[in-house]
């Protein structure tokens, strides 16, 4: 009777922790039923801060093409004699703007420009400030482009690796997409995000992918150099346990002996 009573608890408690575990699966576990005000109070994907070490594409455009053509580095090689025009777009890094250690761009005829932990929108408009009126009798486009808006993703994901953003934008539920999703062992309330701020110093931030309030979080969205860690669950963790050779035969033999006791404790009855 004892040994049928223990049985059938251990049988419980193995269908409750299972059913516990498939909780734990699901992302953002009740957000279809979130208000629609709290939906639209979330927080809008932030332009990306200039960092060192960053690749910038900057357009200046104008009705007056001719007018805006030294402002743009290609017009500004070519008329240098250094380049070639039909190799000029996302293929040729001399078209491109580094950021050095400083934060600095060297810019045609502007020289050196500050524009580290600068927003894309502020650098947008301190580039058009820096040409007009003083070059220009009309305020020119600027449009900056990241080339290297990239992130991290390692863990308990089924893609490891870079994750290449050509928008420069991307948020923590497309960089999953994007690993090929997180594994069945993977632990989904405590993502690890790795920053890297735009003074250099690092902080570090988690989600929790089951909470429903994720997709209203600051930390949905990412920033560039982000490193995503998914650490593993306990269940993975007990998986890849090893037992010592010695314990492993020592529990052999007490489930030997245990074995034997029960079959004598039967025929005895």
């Amino acid at each position: 009777m004892k040994t049928k009573l223990l049985l059938y608890l251990s049988i419980v408690a193995l269908i409750t922790s299972s059913c516990n575990t498939t909780k734990d699966i699901p992302y953002m576990i009740g957000a279809d039923q979130l208000p629609s005000e709290v939906l639209q109070s979330a927080a809008k994907a932030s332009d990306p801060v200039v960092m060192p070490g960053d690749m910038l594409q900057i357009i200046v455009t104008s009705l007056n093409a001719e007018a805006v053509k030294p402002f743009n580095k290609i017009g500004y090689v070519t008329d240098l004699g250094g380049g070639n025009t039909n190799n000029n777009n996302n293929e040729n890094s001399m078209y491109y703007y580094l950021v050095d250690a400083n934060g600095n761009i060297e810019f045609p005829y502007l020289g050196s420009l500050h524009i580290g932990g600068m927003s894309k929108s502020a650098t947008e408009n301190y580039i058009a400030t820096q040409i007009y009126p003083r070059y220009l009798t009309e305020r020119p486009g600027v449009e900056v482009r990241f080339q290297n808006f990239r992130v991290y993703i390692l863990g308990e994901v089924k893609s490891p690796g870079e994750i290449k953003a050509v928008n420069g934008r991307l948020n923590i539920l497309e960089a999953i997409a994007k690993a090929g999703d997180l594994t069945i062992q993977g632990r989904r309330d405590n993502v690890m995000i790795v920053r890297t701020n735009s003074d250099g110093s690092r902080s570090i931030q988690t989600v929790n992918l089951n909470d429903k309030n994720l997709i209203v979080s600051p930390n949905f969205n990412l920033q560039q150099n982000d490193i995503i860690y998914v650490e593993p669950n306990s269940s993975k963790a007990r998986s890849s346990w090893n037992v010592p050779p010695a314990l492993s035969l020592g529990l052999s033999s007490v489930g030997t002996l245990i074995s034997i006791a029960t079959f004598i404790i039967t025929l005895t009855k």
